[in-house]
């Protein structure tokens, strides 16, 4: 889930070339092109000019990818690949090609609302940032409070805030802090809001992870030790070895499976792109070559949570987000979600994951901190917590749990401990047991280099540094 739109038409964009372009374009010129679209599996995209960079951006779902423009009519992404967009006799956009393919136009009249473009509508160059205390909503049933006397520097947040809505760290579209179990930090931009659902990347993988543990828990799951392959009897797989008949639901937890799987890896056979696009993402992945023992090697692939998550859904009869809403969700007081999780061809574009607003990710957070209890009732058992954040293996250099990140942030050369989960574009649930203390920030920055990791070090952290 994390990489493997690099190769997708539009997916291609982890800089913003407008600064760049050989052909000056105009605002008005770029909106030209704007519109919905056809776009690959029978999908849509939309094409939107900016008022704010004069870029004209491919936005799929929410992420807004940005196009180069080179000649008339003609724009690049990253991989060079042309995007042309054809006009009829009287000059009207009817359409775009790239790669061979042809998609049309499907309406011309869509509105782009202007908040879309910018952190904070109105603002001036004399903006002083005020801080504003969460209030309590009822239907969430967070508790709030206020940051003072919660150790936070009203200076860091301040000049944190300052820079997020000129532009310096661009994309943020939600910093949340929870310390000390209240809600005393939430801060919203662009067009988001408390209620506003976010697409969580692969931070939905920590959501499979509570969900394995809480069927485990009702021993609905037997065992983690139980093999993957126990669960599929109706399938018939490829490069069936001794190794794949040990990989264990544990391996899939710790992304150790010992499948050719590896996003880091441009030379794995196992590749996003292809899954994705696969009838179905289970025989793909189960399909592959073992280069590993199972328990051995971490390897970040996305196969191993999805594969993780159908067999929730055998060992429960209910689809993943059924069970998700008959257990975790209820008891985190969780209602408005989006999750389609259908691992198939239908789900190349949304990748099986999950939509929440940021209080709602928050609470995932806090359930973890507090070791599984939430608002008095054990919704996963203690040892469940335990185990997801404890080391098991090592993904592209950092320690790993249960689909779980441990990694630290340094401050001045302190270390702070972290376990997060976290998603392309800047999604991050970061759980500070020894600060007592939530951290959530949601972005847009797909494909390029997330703010959010340099926000907490510089603005939230520091106020702990001792």
């Amino acid at each position: 889930m994390k990489k493997h739109y690099l190769l997708l038409l539009f997916f291609m964009s982890a800089y913003f070339g407008h600064s760049q372009q050989k052909n000056k374009i105009t605002y008005e010129q770029l909106k030209e092109y704007e519109g919905s679209y056809e776009y690959i599996n029978k999908t849509t995209l939309k094409i939107a000019a900016s008022p704010k960079d004069t870029t004209l951006y491919a936005i799929i779902n929410e992420s807004k990818y940005p196009l180069k423009a080179t000649e008339k009519d003609i724009f690049q992404n990253m991989l060079k690949e042309n995007v042309t967009f054809l006009r009829n006799k009287t000059g009207a956009i009817t359409g775009y090609s790239s790669e061979g393919n042809t998609y049309n136009l499907l309406n011309k009249k869509v509105i782009f609302p202007k908040e879309m473009w910018y952190p904070r509508l109105n603002v001036t160059k004399d903006y002083k940032y005020a801080y504003v205390a969460p209030k309590k909503d009822p239907l969430d049933g967070l508790a709030t409070g206020t940051i003072e006397n919660s150790g936070l520097d009203k200076a860091l947040l301040n000049e944190m805030m300052q820079k997020i809505v000129n532009g310096s760290y661009p994309n943020v579209h939600s910093v949340l802090i929870i310390k000390d179990g209240k809600l005393i930090f939430e801060e919203y931009f662009y067009e988001y809001n408390k209620t506003k659902l976010h697409e969580l990347r692969s931070a939905t993988k920590s959501f499979v992870s509570a969900l394995a543990g809480i069927a485990i828990d009702k021993r609905l799951i037997k065992s983690k030790d139980e093999t993957v392959l126990s669960y599929f009897p109706d399938y018939t797989f490829k490069n069936l070895t001794d190794d794949k008949k040990e990989i264990t639901i544990e391996d899939l937890l710790t992304n150790e499976s010992g499948l050719d799987c590896d996003v880091s890896n441009p030379k794995a056979e196992g590749n996003e792109t292809a899954m994705n696009n696969s009838d179905d993402w289970i025989q793909y992945t189960l399909d592959l070559p073992m280069i590993s023992t199972p328990g051995g090697n971490g390897m970040y692939c996305s196969g191993n949570p999805i594969i993780m998550g159908r067999i929730i859904e055998r060992a429960t009869k209910m689809t993943l987000p059924d069970f998700a809403k008959q257990t975790l969700f209820k008891d985190l007081g969780i209602k408005n979600f989006q999750w389609n999780f259908k691992p198939n061809a239908s789900s190349a574009e949304t990748f099986c994951q999950l939509y929440l607003n940021s209080r709602d990710m928050a609470k995932l957070g806090l359930l973890y901190l507090n070791k599984g209890s939430y608002n008095g009732k054990q919704v996963i058992s203690k040892d469940w917590i335990k185990e997801s954040f404890t080391k098991h293996s090592d993904v592209q250099g950092v320690h790993y749990g249960y689909l779980w990140w441990l990694k630290y942030l340094e401050v001045n050369g302190v270390r702070f401990q972290g376990k997060v989960a976290q998603g392309n574009g800047g999604q991050k649930i970061y759980v500070w047991e020894d600060q007592n203390m939530i951290t959530v920030i949601t972005g847009g920055n797909y494909n390029a280099q997330s703010s959010s990791d340099e926000l907490i070090q510089k603005y939230i952290l520091p106020s702990f540094k001792k």
